[in-house]
């Protein structure tokens, strides 16, 4: 982006900060449907058969046409599925653009059936976008800039990335310094995740990204990202917290360990003009049964004699107690009786 002005730069940067609000409000202010959120709550979901539900959505269209300097940010994250995407330039816009949102955390906790924590998330972008690059000349106000207009010309960028942190997987999408750009982009990004106390977790983790564009002049990047096998470390998954995000160790994921030894890694860049085409998805589905014994085996009916000797290893210094090898039904009475 560059600018032809002679003012000092304080000034610049004011007229550039009213002008770009002047344009995201402009672009925000097409198509909005406000995010509606339907909450349940019991006086305590932690008292018997307590029961909590919150669901989160938001929809968004919006369709925009015209010439000038553009500039959009767009960020979404539901649970732990997350959407990016980031376009500027300069010469003419033709976009229609939809997201769809859903945030759902369920726990149904029944004094007398197994807890259950429920979660689902789910995040779908799609875009249809026209840009051909022109350097532009744009009259602010009515002073100084009105008579000296702006002068922008800045190249094409749109950076596009999904990652899902419940499956491991990210991908990302850029082209930039482009002269232009005719692109249909899809982006679903989704997952579940079901916890029953013994606990019993199910989970699955989806990503899709889809492109087709023509790309005149520029540079196109497309990488692709899956953690390796030991994502989910199963030995940190005695106490999971599903309905917060940001604890994603409770899950039993190592995050760190996603960057080393990937099992999917994919790198790509083109320089010049090319017609791409892509269709990538990645699915991975978990399933852990962890089941524990409520109560200790039964001492006397013969369950210690049958118990395996690494079971009865925790309660070695109980033995005398569980242990009813040592009892013996008297045949008499040990002290006669005195008349």
């Amino acid at each position: 982006m560059l600018f032809a002005l002679d003012g000092g730069i304080d000034l610049k940067k004011a007229i550039l900060t009213v002008l770009v609000a002047m344009v995201l409000v402009a672009l925000i202010g097409c198509s909005t449907a406000w995010p509606v959120q339907t909450t349940t709550w019991p006086a305590n979901p932690t008292y018997p058969n307590g029961y909590a539900e919150s669901n989160r959505t938001f929809d968004f269209e919006q369709s925009v046409q015209g010439n000038g300097y553009f500039v959009t940010y767009l960020y979404a994250r539901a649970g732990n599925v997350a959407v990016k995407n980031y376009a500027h330039g300069s010469g003419s816009l033709n976009s229609e653009a939809t997201l769809t949102y859903q945030n759902l955390d369920r726990s149904t906790h029944n004094v007398y059936s197994d807890y259950n924590d429920f979660a689902q998330d789910c995040i779908q972008f799609k875009e249809d976008v026209a840009m051909v690059y022109a350097p532009m000349k744009i009259a602010v106000g009515n002073g100084y800039y009105a008579a000296n207009p702006l002068d922008y010309s800045s190249l094409l960028k749109e950076k596009t990335w999904v990652k899902n942190y419940l499956a491991g997987t990210s991908m990302h999408h850029e082209v930039e310094y482009a002269h232009a750009l005719d692109k249909v982009l899809e982006i679903t990004a989704k997952d579940k995740r079901n916890m029953t106390w013994d606990p019993e977790l199910e989970s699955v983790g989806y990503t899709q990204m889809k492109v087709t564009e023509d790309v005149t002049d520029g540079k196109a990047h497309i990488g692709v990202l899956q953690a390796n096998q030991h994502y989910l470390d199963t030995s940190n998954i005695a106490q999971p917290d599903l309905t917060n995000p940001d604890t994603l160790s409770g899950l039993g994921m190592d995050i760190k360990s996603a960057w080393n030894n990937p099992s999917i890694e994919i790198d790509e860049d083109y320089w010049g003009t090319y017609h791409i085409e892509k269709n990538m998805t990645l699915e991975v589905p978990y399933h852990l049964i962890q089941k524990k014994d409520d109560w200790l085996p039964c001492p006397c009916g013969g369950a210690w004699d049958t118990m395996n000797p690494l079971d009865k290893k925790p309660f070695k210094s109980e033995a005398g107690i569980f242990d009813c090898t040592c009892f013996k039904v008297p045949t008499q009475a040990q002290f006669p009786r005195v008349y």
